[in-house]
């Protein structure tokens, strides 16, 4: 299973533009991190989306996209700042921590 991380908008835009996704192959992972990814992603997949708070808020909001790609099709999920499950939460914070590119 190999899952991204994509960061978009919000006041560090101009930052991110250009840059790769951030990735985590799971087969490079040791067995208890890769049960723990695979964890949050079932969590994050089962998991209501949020309804956004503030859906008018201005440009400081960030978006966030991942994609799982663990078979034939990926999943992708897209949530922001303003509206975000906590189990979708968990699993971008754990990809930042985790992912090549920091």
């Amino acid at each position: 299973m190999k899952v991204t991380l994509a960061k978009h908008g919000g006041q560090a835009a101009a930052l991110n533009l250009g840059r790769p996704p951030r990735m985590v192959d799971a087969d490079t992972l040791s067995p208890a991190a890769a049960g723990e990814l695979a964890r949050l992603v079932a969590a994050a997949k089962a998991a209501p989306v949020a309804q956004e708070q503030k859906p008018n808020r201005g440009g400081d909001v960030m978006s966030y996209t991942i994609t799982v790609e663990d078979g034939d099709r990926p999943t992708v999920l897209k949530q922001s700042d303003t509206g975000m499950s906590a189990a979708f939460d968990a699993l971008r914070s754990w990809l930042e921590r985790h992912s090549a590119d920091k």
